[in-house]
């Protein structure tokens, strides 16, 4: 809404020549920002009522050179002037038709009708209703392009071109003296003519030029002339119904043009008649130097009738008389003359280097060779070619997941054909085609000029796609090359789709191009979702043989884990039980080598005795009689002998109570008082 406003706002000021925006914004605010009323309320009605017009009528032309001569005549000799001003020959040109506008109504005047009434313009153009009242200015929309920029302005009928210049002076900083403004018929005297008295249409379509310095180019020009220079040019040729799109450098002549132009619709240069091309130009004016739109430029071209008519007029009647042998010679010497220069012609078209060698062996370097030659020929505009086999370039197209698939476009290429020229470069190089191929196919060419290349294309076909394949192109004349042949893999057959033969058109080629990509997609989609239905089933399956193996794995694990845990168990016990039996052995030794060394019990009433009492740790008593003299450790050995071992059993006295093991044995029983009896109790430690 901001914009809008601020858009309003620069309407209202231009309108009314309101430099305070204060002043203005406060009538706008005061209207609701209805322009018209606001503009009103600063404008008397008498300035805003149309005069008598005095001058002609300013029509949109083709271009400064076919401005139609006015029907008056105080400007007769400068419309003359003016239409003879292109040395090329252009005959006058017919107004242009503008798309935007109603093709009955082409030009809207400045005068409507208002009113129940029905009351129209008068002469004066003012429109009136039954009170004669004005209805307001009416605004008018200029598109003006200026190098890469566009310029949009909004003015009311009330305006002049002088107005307009202003304003694109303050916009792109160009001088109004310098500003030339093309599709405008270039009059001083409308300079400050209002709008509403030359008929203008409400959408005007313009392109600003700035004029030459008077003092000489400046830097920046320069360096616009040397891009233009360097650049490509694109001329949108109309000829018949029929729109060329013709690439060059901005170094390439108008004649040059001219000849190309012959080559496509066969009229002679010197009987082609041009329209769009800038005035004050000639055949040897660089494209660059011409003044034409850069990078785009819109000619028409179509052939001059009238010189047909006198060449058929001017036709000498031909009268059959007797001659003699000489005359008849030197008559088919005359013809020579015109034999040889289309021989030259002949030859020197022949001259042009194959795009394939005949008889090339390699497949490789046959597809390397054609995208080089291809490109020094017609030049580096056209889509990529695969360099490689056609193996390579089906597996590059065809063998890949559904996803990742291309068309594969075969280029099949002969020099001897009429339509190679145009096919190669306007078909191949149209900007669309280019797009749609590079996305969407793999591009392989082959120059089938030579017999021995053809078959071995038909071979390599053969071997790739199927015995059938090539017989399907055998049949094509050379006067329909070049082809396309399309080929593409739906599940997995591959087959040829298609076969475009060179005879067609760039909208024609292009529509079979989009068809065989939407059919294409159509079977890709279907495959792409088997695909991923099939990779999500066999994702699933992978994860359950993944579980499953895990699974195994943990058994085995496990398996192994339990196994190792009973094999160091069975161990252990091996181990535990080689030591008790080696420790008993151990003792059973010891007990018997103290059993061989323990004295005998002696005799009752035998000297002086003792009467000891064992109580074992099982409640167990045993009784033993020893001399008094018998030493500690005697008493000791009986109890190993028993199977009680002092480093594994306490001998315990009643009283005092005392460990005997930890006492000397060396001492005797007296000595330590366990005469005449003693019990002694064990423990275990």
């Amino acid at each position: 809404m901001s914009e809008n406003r601020e858009e309003i706002l620069a309407d209202f000021q231009a309108c009314t020549g309101v430099e305070d925006v204060a002043e203005a914004i406060m009538h706008l605010e005061e209207t609701n920002w209805d322009l018209l009323r606001a503009v009103s309320r600063i404008m008397p009605p008498d300035t805003q009522s149309f005069h008598a017009r005095q001058d002609p009528d300013v029509m949109i032309v083709e271009n400064d050179s076919d401005i139609p001569t006015p029907n008056f005549k105080a400007t007769s000799a400068e419309g003359a002037k003016d239409s003879s001003s292109n040395n090329i020959g252009h005959p006058p040109a017919k107004k242009r038709e503008f798309s935007s506008l109603n093709s009955q109504d082409n030009f809207a005047t400045a005068s409507t009708s208002s009113g129940p009434s029905g009351a129209s313009s008068g002469p004066s153009g003012a429109s009136t209703g039954p009170s004669g009242a004005s209805t307001g200015p009416k605004l008018l929309n200029f598109n003006i392009k200026y190098c890469d920029r566009e310029l949009k302005f909004r003015l009311p009928d009330t305006a002049s071109l002088n107005d307009l210049k202003l304003r694109i002076q303050t916009a792109v900083s160009v001088a109004a003296c310098r500003q030339s403004l093309s599709s405008w018929a270039r009059m001083q005297n409308y300079e400050k003519t209002p709008f509403s008295q030359l008929m203008l249409p409400t959408e005007n379509d313009l392109v600003l030029t700035v004029k030459p310095h008077p003092d000489g180019m400046t830097a920046d020009e320069e360096s616009e002339v040397t891009q233009k220079l360097n650049g490509t040019y694109t001329l949108h040729v109309k000829y018949d119904n029929k729109i060329y799109d013709l690439k060059y450098q901005g170094i390439k002549t108008i004649l040059q043009v001219k000849t190309d132009v012959y080559t496509l619709t066969s009229i002679p240069a010197r009987h082609q008649i041009w329209s769009g091309w800038p005035p004050n130009i000639d055949d040897n004016t660089m494209l660059a130097l011409s003044g034409i739109t850069y990078p785009e430029h819109e000619v028409t071209v179509r052939k001059n009738l009238q010189i047909k008519e006198k060449e058929k007029r001017s036709m000498p009647e031909i009268v059959q008389v007797e001659s003699d042998d000489d005359e008849f010679e030197d008559a088919a010497d005359s013809f020579n003359v015109d034999d040889e220069y289309f021989v030259d012609n002949d030859n020197s078209a022949r001259k042009q280097e194959p795009l394939i060698p005949e008889n090339v062996e390699d497949e490789l370097v046959g597809t390397v060779t054609f995208n080089e030659r291809f490109t020094t020929r017609y030049g580096p505009i056209h889509p990529m070619f695969f360099q490689g086999t056609l193996e390579d370039a089906l597996k590059e197209a065809c063998n890949k997941p559904a996803k990742d698939r291309k068309i594969l476009a075969l280029y099949l290429h002969h020099d001897a054909s009429v339509l190679t020229n145009v096919f190669c470069t306007q078909l191949l190089g149209f900007e669309s085609i280019m797009q749609i191929i590079e996305k969407n196919f793999i591009l392989w060419g082959w120059d089938i000029t030579f017999e021995s290349n053809r078959q071995k294309f038909h071979a390599a076909l053969a071997n790739c796609v199927g015995p059938a394949a090539p017989f399907s192109l055998r049949n094509i004349p050379v006067d329909r090359l070049p082809a396309l042949v399309l080929i593409m893999k739906i599940r997995s057959a591959t087959e040829i789709f298609n076969v475009v033969n060179g005879n067609v058109g760039v909208n024609e080629l292009l529509s079979t191009l989009i068809e065989c990509v939407e059919v294409y997609s159509e079977h890709q989609s279907v495959e792409v979702k088997e695909e991923a239905e099939r990779a999500e089933r066999e994702f699933v399956k992978w994860e359950q043989d993944e579980a499953y193996k895990a699974s195994l794995e943990a058994d085995r694990k496990k398996e192994e884990t339990r196994l190792k845990l009973e094999r160091e168990e069975k161990e252990t016990k091996t181990r535990i039980a080689n030591q008790v039996a080696e420790s008993a052995a151990k003792r059973e030794a010891h007990r018997q080598e103290v059993e061989s060394r323990l004295p005998q019990e002696p005799p009752l009433g035998k000297g002086e005795q003792t009467k000891i009492r064992f109580r074992l740790p099982k409640g167990e008593n045993v009784e033993r009689r020893f001399t008094a003299e018998t030493p500690l450790s005697v008493l000791l050995d009986f109890l190993i002998v028993k199977g009680y071992p002092t480093d594994e059993y306490k001998v315990i006295s009643s009283w005092p109570r005392r460990d005997l093991t930890s006492l000397d044995t060396r001492q005797t029983l007296k000595e330590l008082k366990l005469c005449p009896q003693e019990t002694v109790i064990l423990e275990e430690r």
